[in-house]
């Protein structure tokens, strides 16, 4: 685990550098903060700064678009949760790569379905145009954000508050034009459907960036930005005054510590993915040692279902666990849902539902039980009740892949198809349809068979392809392939994993109340 937290970090650390050095040093001599300068300076000394997305196309595009060219986030504004959007000018000038879009819209939507403020620091050259065809048209293309800025303003009511600090070109413009405060930078901001040079060909008019689309220009004339500043550091002092003139937010609960250091869970998870371990252990280094009451704990104890609380925050808790389980029925094995714990979430789900208490999924599941006694228990029915339950509550639904999460399994535990409010993941977390083992017994299993009953060699092709298909499936199953294509909103160290998971649950109860069906909306 050490290893892989390190590996992670160094990755992580190279991404932040964004377009590297030359880049950053070209930024300043604009006259510009980075993005993540900028944010430094936004968001309050010393809170976190839960970045989401960061691994996101990280393998792809030989490398040139790391953070797919945006900084998204969550993090506190004057003591109050905020989602944050920041081009990094760094990377190809803050072009849209088809990635960004991903990023963008998984910010817009944890601000609607948390009901929390938005700020979009814009430093954008606009679609980056080789790539048009993944970033403009489509139901999930760019027209999705200016989508969601308009439900946001006429229908949600979530601030929105759009900062133009560099260039913000063609149909971009729309995203601060449809935010509620418009403030652009003297000197360094343009906001304009078409630069000088498109208004040249397409108009014939010579005009230079500023009389066009500056900040003078559209603060006294046009009318279209609110405010003016002198500079970033001035822009996002305007925006944290803003952010203290919303209403006060509640105080947050404290609680009580863990009974157990975090430390330990470098050591929990073995060093073979399959061998078990004890998930109350987890438990007890991340939650508040008080109030922990587990729900049927010897009925169906493959699946743990707990009232706990994080940082005096109540939550229902649902965990695998691993191993082989002995009960009166007989044993059982960890990681398995069967028809008697699909039944049992089912209903511990339904009353945290009725009670307006938030869940917390710890993935660590290889799938429901199949075979003759499964089927004649009902799994299918019971699988599917314990899915409805979980895919119709709207309470926040948080998630953390700390191993396997494979199957519809993965499903039933509030897979990210349901749209849980976040999801997270450790470094050892592995999600696929199942693992290289199984899926060489799948594709290449009969091939094999037939060749044992005559008495033949495994030929070399053959060997081959079962390598490959094992290669395939321990590259898909690595938690930086996942967190590169959007399947968890951050991989995390697990010494963070109370803080993070408290931060992400402050967020989702800051509104006050559930969160709306959004999917209604949308």
């Amino acid at each position: 685990m050490r290893q892989l937290v390190e590996d992670l970090q160094t990755l992580e650390d190279k991404l932040r550098q964004g377009g590297g050095p030359k880049r950053i040093e070209k930024q300043h001599r604009d006259g510009k903060l980075t993005a993540r300068e900028r944010l430094a300076k936004l968001l309050d000394p010393g809170a976190m700064f839960l970045e989401i997305g960061l691994l996101i196309a990280y393998d792809q595009y030989d490398g040139q678009a790391p953070g797919a060219g945006v900084v998204t986030g969550a993090g506190e504004i004057e003591g109050r949760p905020a989602i944050v959007v920041a081009n990094d000018a760094t990377v190809k000038a803050g072009a849209w790569w088809p990635e960004t879009i991903t990023k963008i819209l998984r910010a817009q939507e944890i601000a609607m379905r948390n009901r929390v403020p938005i700020v979009y620091l814009v430093d954008s050259a606009g679609v980056n145009l080789p790539l048009q065809d993944g970033i403009f048209p489509g139901q999930y293309g760019a027209a999705r954000i200016f989508y969601y800025n308009s439900l946001m303003r006429r229908k949600l009511h979530v601030p929105q508050i759009a900062a133009v600090m560099g260039p913000c070109i063609a149909g971009g413009a729309y995203l601060p034009a449809l935010s509620d405060v418009i403030i652009m930078v003297e000197g360094t901001s343009f906001m304009g459907l078409g630069g000088p040079n498109l208004v040249k060909g397409a108009v014939g008019q010579v005009v230079d960036a500023e009389s066009l689309g500056g900040a003078r220009m559209h603060t006294i004339a046009s009318g279209v930005a609110h405010y003016r500043a002198k500079d970033d550091a001035a822009c996002l002092q305007l925006i944290r005054e803003r952010f203290r003139a919303m209403p006060a937010v509640a105080e947050t609960p404290h609680g009580t510590p863990p009974a157990k250091p975090a430390e330990g869970l470098y050591d929990l998870m073995p060093a073979d993915h399959r061998l078990p371990y004890n998930i109350e252990d987890a438990i007890e280094r991340v939650f508040d040692r008080d109030d922990y009451l587990e729900f049927q704990p010897n009925h169906a104890p493959e699946l743990l279902c707990a009232d706990a609380k994080l940082l005096g925050r109540p939550v229902a808790l649902v965990a695998n666990r691993r191993g082989f389980l002995k009960t009166e029925g007989g044993p059982r094995i960890g990681g398995i849902v069967y028809a008697e714990s699909a039944r049992k979430v089912a209903y511990f789900v339904e009353n945290a539902e009725r009670n307006g208490v938030p869940l917390i999924y710890l993935q660590d599941v290889s799938g429901f039980m199949v075979g003759v006694e499964a089927e004649r228990d009902g799994i299918i029915r019971a699988g599917a009740e314990m899915v409805e339950t979980m895919a119709c509550a709207t309470v926040p639904k948080i998630v953390l892949t700390l191993n396997h999460a494979s199957g519809a399994g993965y499903y039933a535990m509030a897979g990210q198809g349901f749209d849980p409010t976040f999801t997270f993941g450790w470094p050892t977390a592995r999600i696929g349809v199942m693992e290289g083992d199984s899926a060489v017994k799948a594709i290449h299993g009969p091939e094999l068979e037939r060749l044992k009953a005559e008495g033949k060699h495994v030929p070399e092709d053959l060997q081959e392809r079962i390598g490959r298909t094992r290669a395939d499936y321990e590259k898909w199953l690595d938690a930086r392939y996942a967190a590169a294509r959007g399947h968890v909103d951050a991989l995390i160290d697990p010494l963070q994993t109370r803080r993070v998971l408290a931060f992400a649950l402050e967020i989702a109860t800051s509104h006050g109340h559930r969160e709306h069906l959004v999917l209604e909306t949308l």
